[in-house]
């Protein structure tokens, strides 16, 4: 199991490290957005959650859960979705303003 954890934390951050890369605007955006995905992945994987554990800690129960990387979690995920909300809502109106997509603002022959 933690194996595959590995594995999609690595992919997740691989294909948005890839995409962030790109020359136009709209793959940069879905490149941050998995590359956010990822380090929540991450975040929430550092909680060690345990099967039948409490999420808080009772009298006389050995084990629980950490609530900090859900909380973690929780709150990446409320900022990443305004972020990305801004980021798009960015590249809709450089979109409009200068006629293309890319991320440098030039076309592509020039």
């Amino acid at each position: 199991m933690e194996a595959l954890i590995s594995f999609s934390i690595g992919l997740l951050t691989a294909c948005g490290v890839y995409l962030a890369l790109r020359g136009r605007t709209y793959p940069v955006v879905l490149g941050l957005t998995l590359m956010s995905y990822g380090v929540n992945l991450f975040l929430f994987a550092m909680g060690r959650l345990l099967p039948g554990a409490a999420p808080i800690w009772r009298e006389g129960q050995g084990s629980y859960a950490d609530p900090l990387p859900q909380a973690l979690v929780l709150t990446a995920i409320v900022i990443s979705f305004g972020m990305t909300a801004f980021v798009v809502m960015l590249s809709l109106r450089a979109r409009a303003e200068l006629g293309n997509d890319h991320v440098d603002g030039t076309g592509e022959g020039q």
